[in-house]
């Protein structure tokens, strides 16, 4: 799950990029109907700027309770390491995403998501084999750029060990695609 939470932050967010006048305003809702509702809510305008953008993750902070100290260097490395991926949005995936465009699965429920008016504010929680994961998200976007602070805990599990971490995440729309990547 730790890793879904960096694939969540490069997939999630580039949905953000959308104008900032349409809202979503959504309470105890599947990843499903939000991804309806913010389609629903952007679709005069277009789902988001197709293109290609590029994100980078900066994991800020990892803890692991109990983590064996060879085991805790090896995570120090990792986090000192910037991850930069660039996507290709097509004009259709932009005007109607899929569900699996805004992260986790039919096991998460999102607590809030509201985004409008250049502001993102959501919080997630998911449940799968024995373990329990929240997300949170805030940030800031408009059509061409996007911030993203998050926070994501899990607990139990099959290794039943608690791990947090603070991801940023920036990103950029960067051009067109070109035929080879749309």
């Amino acid at each position: 799950m730790i890793h879904r939470s960096i694939l969540f932050a490069t997939l999630i967010l580039p949905l953000a990029a959308c104008g900032s006048k349409p809202t979503v305003n959504e309470k105890n809702a599947s990843v499903e109907e939000v991804s309806q509702k913010v389609s629903e809510a952007t679709k005069a305008e277009g789902f988001i700027r197709p293109g290609k953008w590029q994100s980078t993750v900066n994991i800020e902070q990892m803890t692991m309770p109990g983590m064996p100290p060879q085991a805790a260097e090896q995570m120090k490395k990792m986090m000192a390491q910037t991850q930069t991926t660039e996507t290709c949005l097509t004009p259709e995936e932009a005007k109607q995403p899929r569900a699996k465009f805004f992260g986790g699965n039919d096991q998460c429920r999102y607590d809030h998501f509201k985004m409008g008016h250049g502001k993102i504010d959501a919080e997630m929680h998911c449940t799968q084999n024995g373990s329990t994961q929240v997300m949170e998200m805030n940030g800031t976007y408009s059509g061409e750029a996007y911030t993203m602070q998050m926070t994501s805990t899990m607990e139990g599990g099959q290794s039943a060990a608690n791990v947090s971490m603070k991801i940023k995440v920036d990103a950029k729309r960067v051009g067109e695609c070109t035929a080879k990547e749309s």
